[in-house]
C-alpha cells in the first residue's frame, strides 16, 4: 500500500460493471483504483505493471477465467489479495474461490459499502465472506462422481471423452496400449458405464471438460 491508500484493480468482462465499481472506489476514502481489465489474461499484464494491493475479480469470464486467474495472479504476486466477485453464492463456488487463493468472496448484488469493507478486510490480512454466505459454506461439498478412480484412470477418462483413441492416449501418457486398455476397462467397470457417450457424460458431470470442448473433440 502507498501510505494508507489501498491500490485496487477491477477485473470484469462487463464494461458497465467495471465503471460502476470504479465509481464506488473513487468515492471511498483511502482506496484508489489503479487499473481495470476485461479478462484474467489482461489482469495479469496490468498487475505486472501496477502491482495492486487488492484485485476485485469476476469469477466467470471468457478466456482462462477467474479461478485460474487468481491462481496465476497470486503465484506472480504473493502480496496481492483477491476479492472474488460472483453472481452465485453456492458453497462449492465459495470453496473453489478460496482454494484458488482468493481472500474474499462477494456477490455482485452486494451493497456498495460491502465492497469497500471486503477490500479493506483482505488488505489488512483478513478473510472476507458475508455472513449470509456462511450457511452455504457450511454445507458439505457434493460427492466426487469419480471417487474410487486412480489419477491415471481419471486422465484416461478425460482423454477418451475428448475423442482420443487408445493408441493416441498411450502416446500422450507414455504408456503401452495394453496398459491404457486396462485403465479404461477398470475405469468403466468402477463407474458402471459401457459406452463412449457414457464416458463423455461422466466427464462433463465431473467438470473434466466443458460441453463445447467435448463437442469439438481434437
Amino acid at each position: 500500500m502507498s501510505g494508507d491508500t489501498i491500490n485496487v484493480m477491477v477485473v470484469d468482462d462487463h464494461r458497465v460493471l467495471r465503471t460502476g465499481l470504479r465509481l464506488i472506489l473513487d468515492r471511498s476514502p483511502g482506496v484508489h483504483c489503479v487499473g481495470e481489465a476485461a479478462t484474467a489474461e489482461e489482469a495479469l499484464r496490468v498487475a505486472d505493471r501496477e502491482h495492486p494491493d487488492v484485485v476485485v475479480m469476476d469469477m466467470r469470464m471468457p478466456g482462462m477465467g477467474g479461478l485460474a486467474g487468481v491462481r496465476e495472479l497470486t503465484r506472480r504476486h504473493p502480496g496481492t489479495q483477491v476479492v472474488m466477485l460472483s453472481m452465485h453464492g453456492s458453497g462449492e463456488d465459495v470453496r473453489d474461490a478460496f482454494s484458488a487463493g482468493a481472500q474474499g468472496y462477494l456477490l455482485k448484488t452486494a451493497a456498495d459499502e460491502e465492497l469497500v469493507d471486503a477490500i479493506r478486510a483482505v488488505a489488512s490480512g483478513e478473510r472476507y465472506l458475508h455472513p449470509s454466505l456462511g450457511a452455504a459454506l457450511a454445507q458439505p461439498p457434493p460427492p466426487d462422481p469419480l471417487e474410487g478412480l486412480t489419477d491415471r484412470e481419471r486422465e484416461v477418462l478425460q482423454l477418451l471423452a475428448l475423442g482420443y483413441g487408445n493408441q493416441e492416449i498411450a502416446g500422450r501418457l507414455h504408456l503401452s496400449p495394453r496398459t491404457v486398455e486396462t485403465h479404461r476397462a477398470n475405469m468403466m467397470n468402477k463407474l458402471r458405464i459401457a459406452s463412449r457417450a457414457d464416458i463423455v457424460r461422466v466427464a462433463l458431470e465431473a467438470g473434466l471438460l466443458t460441453a463445447d470442448v467435448a463437442g469439438a473433440g481434437h
